[in-house]
């Protein structure tokens, strides 16, 4: 179907903004009630997809006239670069699979979980969990590089000692965010007072009147938490027992073991780009395996295989297909058995379906709809900030993309902070406290559905856990509505 060149297509109605989002929401509710932890694992893209299709009807028929729609190959131009927009954390989510697959190849993740074993007490284990996690990622500007790395070995270390995975999750996560939060080195602390015009410094500042507090109100849950199981449980000692013999005996475990951490680490702090950072860690992982665990190697290979072959395949399976470890102990074995690229390939698949259906409902006008009847509604400064919470809330959940969440909503009120006389400051925090910390909390957003894949959760029970991303937007929209601390043109920002 070709469009007219004198005609524009029509601007979507509130009731068809709504129906691919009403749609959307059935499904994925229905997935969940009908797939429960699987919905992630296809349901939800056929979801996706199909609400998508919703969408571009609606949109080429606009409101049930076939002549003022949108053409179709604007449609699927909006769909490619929808797409587009996800390659950069497709080859990370790819590198990050061969990265855990090489990790727990060479025994630097087994090392960070046995040691950790030695070291921490379940008592304060995930406060500790959250605070080494801010403190890493604080230091390279990175939340994905921290929960793929020290994140994994602090699940492996739950496993030990016998404490919630969805708690730890929701401990990393908690640490990862606040620290990726308050980095100058992160991608979103500068695209925040890009958007909204305003210095890095200045906005990292102001930050810290929400983030600190929600921080700190997120460790005292987590000591309480972790005081509470320390109370209930005394009869995990056994199974630390079992795994850091089990470790000692299926690995060559030494302080050595740490260097590809170390050297990622240092890579990110350096700004070298995610992607070739990460991927620079796998390869320094394979190395590490044929050094170090020449032993664990041979029992891995397959029958009749041996020798040079015989390394050279299983490490180069870690890439693509993570690996497979026989300890004789179930529970064990599921910890050390995953990574590999094939493990990301669903996350990818996701991604992709969720940002296909963002790009949709932009083009089409559709978010453009929402924002508009909410800025209508939004008198006070209260209403404001809670408005720009919801949009990039909203956007989130809609085009599945922090940064689009970012971006998108600092464009749409930027206008209207500047018109009421607020420091820009203002919103680029408003911007964090929303767009950036609220990513993770939805499974098919990017940096939801790459937590759920490098943290291997199975469930969305996580969720519940990080405090810090579920409290810092309330607190932002409370000091919206006390008028504390949303600065004004005529004021310095503190």
């Amino acid at each position: 179907m070709s469009q007219p060149l004198d005609s524009q297509p029509r601007i979507p109605s509130m009731l068809d903004a709504f129906i691919p989002i009403i749609a959307l929401i059935a499904m994925l509710s229905t997935a969940v009630v009908y797939f429960g932890d699987n919905s992630s694992y296809g349901p939800n893209q056929i979801a996706l997809l199909i609400a998508m299709g919703i969408a571009i009807i609606i949109g080429l028929k606009n409101g049930f006239d076939w002549h003022s729609g949108f053409d179709w190959h604007s449609i699927e131009k909006a769909i490619v670069n929808g797409i587009s927009l996800s390659l950069s954390a497709v080859l990370i989510l790819l590198a990050v699979g061969s990265l855990i697959g090489t990790w727990l190849l060479s025994g630097t993740v087994p090392t960070l979980v046995y040691f950790g074993l030695q070291i921490i007490d379940p008592s304060w284990f995930y406060a500790a969990a959250c605070v080494v996690c801010g403190i890493v990622a604080m230091s390279i500007g990175s939340s994905w590089t921290t929960a793929a790395t020290v994140g994994v070995a602090f699940i492996g270390i739950a496993t030990g000692f016998e404490m919630s995975t969805a708690v730890t999750a929701g401990a990393v996560i908690s640490g990862a965010y606040f620290g990726d939060k308050l980095s100058p080195l992160s991608e979103t602390t500068n695209l925040a007072p890009a958007v909204a015009g305003t210095e890095l410094f200045a906005h990292i500042r102001n930050m810290l009147w929400t983030t600190v507090p929600s921080i700190t109100i997120a460790l005292i849950l987590f000591l309480i938490i972790g005081f509470d199981h320390s109370g209930q449980g005394t009869g995990n000692t056994d199974s630390i027992t079992t795994l850091t013999t089990t470790l000692e005996a299926t690995y060559n475990i030494s302080a050595l073991n740490l260097i590809p951490l170390a050297v990622l680490l240092t890579l990110a702090y350096k700004k070298m780009p995610a992607f070739p950072a990460v991927s620079v860690g796998a390869l320094i992982g394979a190395v590490w395996a044929v050094i170090f665990q020449q032993e664990l190697i041979a029992t891995m290979a397959a029958e009749g295989v041996e020798g040079v072959k015989a390394t050279i395949m299983v490490v180069w399976t870690a890439f693509f297909d993570g690996v497979t470890v026989d300890t004789g102990n179930a529970n064990i074995d599921e910890l050390l058995s995953r990574g590999g690229m094939s493990s990301m390939l669903n996350t990818i698949w996701l991604v992709m379906t969720a940002l296909s259906f963002g790009a949709v409902l932009e083009h089409l006008g559709m978010l453009r709809r929402f924002v508009d009847a909410i800025l209508a509604a939004a008198k006070s400064t209260g209403s404001l900030i809670a408005s720009t919470v919801a949009t990039c809330i909203g956007t989130n959940l809609i085009t599945a993309d922090q940064y689009m969440a970012i971006v998108m909503p600092g464009r749409m009120y930027k206008e209207e902070y500047e018109r009421r006389g607020f420091h820009p400051t203002t919103l680029s925090r408003t911007l964090e406290d929303s767009g950036t910390i609220t990513s993770p909390l939805i499974p098919w957003n990017t940096c939801g559905a790459f937590m759920m894949g490098a943290l291997a959760l199975g469930s969305y029970e996580y969720i519940f856990y990080c405090f810090f991303n579920i409290i810092n937007p309330i607190l932002a929209i409370i000091y919206g509505y006390a008028g504390f601390k949303m600065n004004k043109m005529s004021e310095q920002p503190a």
